[in-house]
């Protein structure tokens, strides 16, 4: 079980300064050391093992409150023990209910049907947070943080899971951290190692040697991706943007 990362060089918010090459390499060493098979053919995690079982994590679903002029909540992790506010649905209410430290709230509205591809990025996208980002966040045992109003930093939100990679590169401690966790759970959904090669072999057998393929091209290939891995279309085309399988950057919009 992972219990700290332990990294060369923060930043003076405690962010690690950290590559994108860097995340695929931990991404690996991870995957290697919790199920070397993940590294050896193209499947989809467990991830609900993986943030238990392996990061030692706590794992509920709940339907975290959001005002109505706010971007809903997919997730969020907590490094310290806090009040949470949450929709009780059978009474039509918001109540408060008290989440402990080193756990992973996802909403529910990920489990949802149809939805599988952005639970399971929404899962791992919490865990890149949970991994890398205890530093930023953690109090001492004592002070309690007031959690009334969310801190945007530490949580999901379903326009940010949608339009990974589509932005301009990360400016903002904000969105370095996001661009951190979602980097993690790209690279621990479709790790290097098995991804490349699927790419790769896709191309060929539909007689492209170029090893590229063109803005609005690329669905055949998503597809493929899609059921490899059990991502959402717009998660397969960011990583092979990423991973530079197109020409020219960027998806097509129809995936997102």
């Amino acid at each position: 079980m992972i219990t700290e990362f332990v990294w060369k060089k923060w930043d003076k918010n405690n962010v690690p300064v950290i590559k994108d090459v860097d995340i695929e390499d931990l991404a690996e060493k991870l995957l290697e050391d919790y199920k070397p098979i993940l590294l050896k053919e193209p499947t989809r995690i467990k991830f609900e093992h993986f943030l238990e079982s392996y990061l030692g994590a706590n794992l509920d679903y709940q339907n975290i409150y959001s005002s109505e002029k706010e971007d809903p909540i997919l997730g969020l992790t907590s490094f310290n023990n806090i009040r949470l506010k949450v929709v009780d649905k059978e009474s039509h209410s918001i109540k408060t209910i008290d989440v402990e430290k080193n756990t992973i709230v996802l909403d529910l509205y990920v489990t949802e049907e149809g939805r599988e591809g952005l639970e399971l990025f929404t899962g791992l996208h919490e865990a890149g947070h949970y991994l890398l980002h205890p530093r930023v966040f953690a109090v001492p045992e004592g002070q309690r943080p007031l959690f009334e109003k969310l801190d945007p930093i530490m949580i999901c939100k379903r326009s940010e899971v949608g339009h990974y990679g589509r932005r301009q590169g990360p400016k903002t401690r904000a969105e370095w951290l996001e661009h951190q966790a979602n980097y993690f759970a790209s690279a621990i959904a479709m790790p290097r190692a098995t991804f490349k090669p699927l790419v790769r072999d896709t191309l060929k057998s539909y007689g492209i040697t170029e090893g590229y393929v063109l803005k609005g091209q690329e669905d055949f290939l998503v597809q493929v991706i899609v059921k490899a891995y059990g991502v959402s279309k717009a998660a397969a085309c960011v990583r092979l943007e990423k991973l530079d399988f197109f020409k020219e950057k960027g998806c097509s919009p129809t995936l997102f």
